[in-house]
């Protein structure tokens, strides 16, 4: 039986940036004197939205990696889906927090939701491919 060995590793550095999501909200929420719900502040709201955008994507996305993984997908194919991933949802939070408009929002909004939707997409493709 194969294991997911490669998408063990990022998930642990996943779980990690995740982590690090979480601590901001609680921190904001200390900063911001807001304890429950959002407070209806911009910037608490943003912090949210980019924790819960990473547990809306990520799982899913290692899922998708350890079967492709466990179905004995390379080890170069799997760092190739998740090494962007890690870049990606590493820089995306600096995005949310960017303001409306700013130079920020491209590249560390814009491209790492591209590159998320990418990995998903190319993972679920090749589970699909390899059906066949």
């Amino acid at each position: 039986m194969t294991y997911p060995l490669v998408t063990s590793g990022y998930a642990a550095v996943l779980a990690l940036i995740f982590l690090a999501l979480s601590a901001r909200v609680l921190a904001g929420r200390f900063a911001f004197n807001i304890y429950y719900g959002d407070g209806g502040d911009e910037r608490l709201i943003r912090r949210m939205r980019a924790h819960a955008n990473f547990a809306e994507f990520v799982p899913l996305i290692l899922i998708l990696s350890a079967l492709l993984e466990a179905r004995a997908t390379s080890r170069f194919t799997i760092h190739a889906l998740l090494l962007p991933l890690v870049i990606a949802r590493a820089l995306h939070p600096f995005g949310m927090e960017a303001r409306v408009g700013s130079w920020q929002q491209l590249p560390f909004r814009g491209l790492p939701t591209a590159v998320t939707w990418i990995v998903m997409t190319a993972a679920a493709v090749l589970l699909l491919v390899d059906l066949v």
